[in-house]
């Protein structure tokens, strides 16, 4: 199928099967596809935690606007940024990506100077709302992969991310929660499974300019 057939097969599952669970071979192939997700300046500023023993669901539960979800489906995809830029946070993935090609270290120096000055003349809100804007692009990309893969999945921002961060203790590895992305396959009792994908029409939704 094509991409556009696999997106308007998939739509926001509502509920989910828990005896029906996701291979590892295609939870990996959906996290792949968040990994090669592009991002500003190729810095990955965000990473992905992956949930699926029961008891934990349970906890991150609280405060989800809907909790069923999260405990039934077989992965909690956890999308989280960071706190903040730092030069040392920079220069890692600059170093890492030097490396990999085969370059000396600093060969991007004048660029990562640039950026650097960037971010240090924003404050630290400033700094995550941007890092946590990458995390859509990488969650694109997961549900793209997961639809092609005829898995159900559900991209969730109603969730408490105070309690996530901290049941994660996501803090002290410098990550805060953004999105979840519940991975699974609905179950038989969806209301929303054999409704019509209703979305603005295109000469709505689209203005060409020039």
């Amino acid at each position: 199928m094509s991409l556009i057939e696999n997106l308007n097969w998939r739509y926001a599952t509502k509920a989910y099967d828990p005896t029906k669970k996701v291979s590892e071979k295609n939870l990996y192939k959906i996290l792949e596809a968040a990994r090669l997700a592009p991002t500003s300046s190729g810095l990955q500023q965000y990473r992905v935690l992956v949930i699926s023993n029961q008891e934990l669901k349970e906890r991150l539960k609280e405060g989800s606007f809907n909790p069923e979800s999260m405990r039934d489906c077989s992965y909690v995809l956890v999308f989280a940024a960071w706190d903040n830029y730092t030069d040392e946070r920079i220069d890692k993935i600059y170093n890492h990506t030097t490396r990999q090609r085969g370059l000396p270290d600093g060969q991007f120096k004048s660029y990562t100077d640039k950026i650097k000055a960037i971010f240090a003349s924003q404050t630290i809100e400033e700094n995550f709302d941007n890092a946590a804007r990458q995390c859509y692009i990488g969650l694109a990309m997961a549900l793209a992969q997961a639809a092609e893969l005829k898995i159900d999945s559900t991209p969730a921002e109603g969730f408490d991310n105070a309690q996530v961060d901290k049941t994660l203790e996501l803090k002290v590895k410098g990550l805060k929660s953004v999105v979840l992305m519940y991975v699974g396959y609905r179950a038989e009792h969806d209301w929303l499974a054999p409704m019509r994908k209703v979305r603005n029409p295109m000469d709505e939704f689209v203005t060409f300019i020039g």
